[in-house]
């Protein structure tokens, strides 16, 4: 069948689900007796020993009936397959979309720029797992042949919060499993005083750090790499002994004398899909070796097979997707909350926030005509249980319902743990989670109307034993493949940001000294 690239509202199945608004009280149908088999019932397994549970979301049989029509009419899976078998899916850019090819074969062989894509990608594993093995066994150091300690990853937007966020997810567990090599830190923000703060906390003799631009011409990166140079030379150091980077081939820094070494990425990548290429290969694998590296690349691997089911009920990523849909188009709901219990997962929400709303933050189709229905939603999180004591009070009384996706684990990271009131602290966790989300779906009445509690607040939870390089990269690629699916249904390009480009061009007229009106006027304002 031919694939069609329709707007949402212009589909049968869309109409129809429009007519189910408010068919199903969470609070309802959780409170009766039946409530703990539908626990049971609504539930999906996700790869890499995850599970998608989504009882306390407002659908039902009949909703997911519909669901089910609106994935066969929209041709989601259609449009996956089309995807990683090369097609150009990037209208914006011209582009393949090719960043399920880091992590396994789907599909056919894809060819382009003279060269086999998944042979490409796997070589430039290779190449990054045998740099990182010579470093961690000293045959690559410093200049005085003293072994590198730590890595710095400069990088900006998906150059640095996938990265960062995937970093700070494992370390706790390579630690406790005794495969950490080397301490990764992050400089990604223009301002001097966020590279200030990381070189004066680190040694920089015995650093090495990555340098990460696709096009190798991004401002705020350059601008931090020539930071970071002159504190190596300051320091008596020869940055060219200290730096490697991971961009394009035909950017300025490939095979470029200034670095020890280049790995290589290609358009084909964006930057906030790019966590499982070279831009989160080369800091994860000097991190912690390259096998970890691996394990998440299998991961994110097992969820992508999952992705390609047509069975609605088997393919936990459209599923997700497609109940945001609802939640978005006929529920009306502006924005999700990611929450998840994991200190781990403390920067997943930010990485995420731009996954999606860099995605599918658009208001034409792909063909550049304007859309007449919501597009993506705002997303913020925090882990628990810290969210609670900050924004929840709006999530359970506020004006607006908010949609909730709950990440959680029945084991920690670090095996340690004490008891106290007879449980232990992640006893105490895991009990947070189930009483939160009980307490969204059902909420309380009172007397006193300031203590009650409306319910009917939807959320999922996504679980798992413990959060490990394998169940993080089937997490990775689950929210990948969800915003995907939603970009689909909402027949938008989820692979450009035409948005962020405006911003950077109007920069550079003001440091060039050719602002005028109103935006001179406000350069003034700073002293620019």
């Amino acid at each position: 069948m031919e694939t069609s690239w329709e707007n949402l509202d212009k589909l049968d199945s869309y109409k129809k689900l429009q007519s189910l608004k408010n068919a199903v009280s969470v609070k309802n149908e959780l409170s009766c007796p039946k409530g703990a088999e539908r626990v049971k019932k609504f539930s999906v397994p996700m790869g890499a020993g995850l599970t998608y549970n989504f009882a306390a979301k407002q659908v039902d049989d009949k909703v997911l009936s519909v669901l089910k029509d609106l994935a066969d009419e929209a041709q989601l899976t259609q449009k996956f397959e089309e995807t990683y078998n090369g097609a150009v899916i990037n209208t914006g850019e011209k582009r393949m979309v090719l960043h399920h090819l880091c992590r396994g074969q789907l599909g056919k062989d894809v060819n382009a720029d003279g060269t086999n894509k998944r042979d490409f990608y796997v070589k430039e594993q290779k190449r990054i797992a045998e740099f990182a093995d010579k470093v961690h066994s000293g045959k690559i150091t410093n200049a005085n042949g003293e072994r590198f300690t730590t890595v710095v990853q400069i990088g900006i937007g998906g150059s640095d919060l996938g990265p960062r966020a995937m970093y700070l997810a494992l370390e706790n567990w390579a630690r406790a499993n005794k495969t950490f090599k080397m301490e990764a830190k992050f400089i990604s923000n223009v301002d001097p005083d966020d590279a200030t703060a990381v070189l004066n906390s680190t040694d920089l003799a015995h650093s090495i750090f990555i340098l990460v631009s696709k096009s190798g011409t991004t401002l705020e990166t350059l601008t931090n790499e020539s930071f970071v140079k002159d504190a190596l030379k300051k320091a008596g150091l020869n940055p060219a002994k200290h730096m490697i980077a991971v961009t394009s081939e035909t950017s300025p820094l490939a095979h470029n004398p200034d670095y020890l070494e280049a790995f290589y990425m290609d358009d084909y990548i964006g930057g906030r899909y790019s966590s499982t290429s070279g831009v989160g290969g080369a800091v994860l694998s000097l991190a912690f070796g390259p096998k970890v590296f691996a394990d998440f690349l299998d991961g994110a691997a097992e969820e992508d097979k999952l992705a390609t089911n047509k069975d609605l009920l088997k393919n936990p990523s459209m599923l997700d997707a497609l109940i945001g849909v609802y939640e978005r188009n006929v529920q009306g709901y502006p924005a999700t909350a990611v929450l998840p219990y994991s200190q781990a997962l403390s920067r997943f929400p930010a990485h995420l926030q731009q996954l999606d709303m860099e995605s599918n933050g658009k208001s034409v189709n792909r063909f550049g005509s304007p859309v007449e229905y919501c597009t993506g939603p705002v997303i913020f999180g925090e882990p628990g249980t810290n969210g609670q004591h900050s924004f929840y009070q709006l999530l359970h009384q506020g004006t607006d319902i908010v949609p909730l996706q709950f990440i959680a684990f029945t084991d920690n990271q670090a095996g340690n743990d004490v008891v106290i009131e007879n449980s232990t602290s992640q006893k105490k966790l895991g009990a947070n989670v189930t009483a939160q989300i009980m307490a969204f779906a059902c909420g309380k009445d009172d007397a006193d109307p300031n203590k009650t509690f409306a319910g009917d607040r939807p959320s999922s939870l996504i679980y798992g034993k413990q959060l490990t390089p394998k169940s993080l990269g089937a997490l990775l690629a689950h929210y990948e493949n969800k915003v995907m699916f939603q970009g689909f249904a909402w027949n938008v390009n989820s692979f450009d940001q035409e948005g962020v480009q405006l911003g950077k061009k109007l920069a550079k007229t003001v440091l060039s000294g050719q602002a005028d009106g109103a935006l001179k006027a406000y350069t003034s304002l700073l002293d620019l």
